[in-house]
């Protein structure tokens, strides 16, 4: 034991006390993230406004924390939701036990459950920690309408899936109920 072994054990706070200081404004000033970073999830919408989930559970299954049920409905003629057969009618992921690790988003077939850069998900209150799917739909844009509404996009789900960005981005097809807006989102 030396002379110096007490101020030795110092040596991190004489060699930080003369430096600047570092303060993050954090409520005022939020930190950019990475582009692909994977925070809230979020369910996507096809362009008319259909929800893309179709109630097939994989990204249940494929969650290791056991954070989303999933329950699909069946759509009809009047009341549909989605362009398949089914939709998620009850859809819920817990935040409490996420662990954002996106294996869901590689589940989903239908590329409609997606991560978002939003990363303020703490709370005081258990229960608003569980996202249920309308805190979980996406926003509604500018020509599209809120569900249960017939198809417009074409006549089956194959219209969607396969054809559906392809008319999505041309601006010729028109909604069939309105000529005020078109199917790519600009209002006229």
């Amino acid at each position: 034991m030396g002379v110096f072994d007490g101020i030795a054990g110092f040596g991190v706070t004489f060699s930080t006390m003369f430096r600047k200081v570092v303060t993050e404004d954090y409520p005022r000033v939020k930190k950019v993230t990475a582009p692909r970073y994977h925070g809230r999830h979020q369910l996507n919408r096809h362009p008319d406004g259909l929800e893309k989930c179709v109630g097939c559970e994989l990204c249940a299954w494929a969650c290791p924390a056991d954070a989303i049920y999933v329950e699909g409905g069946d759509n009809t003629d009047e009341l549909r939701f989605s362009p398949g057969e089914r939709y998620g009618a009850i859809y819920q992921i817990n935040y409490l036990r996420c662990i954002g690790c996106g294996l869901c988003i590689e589940a989903c077939p239908t590329r409609s459950l997606t991560m978002t850069n939003e990363y303020e998900l703490a709370d005081d209150d258990r229960q608003t920690l569980i996202y249920d799917k309308d805190r979980l739909l996406a926003p509604l844009l500018p020509g599209m309408e809120q569900p249960p509404h017939p198809m417009r996009l074409g006549e089956n789900e194959q219209d969607y899936y396969v054809q559906g960005p392809e008319m999505a981005r041309r601006s010729d097809v028109r909604d069939s109920t309105s000529d005020e807006i078109d199917i790519s989102g600009a209002a006229r």
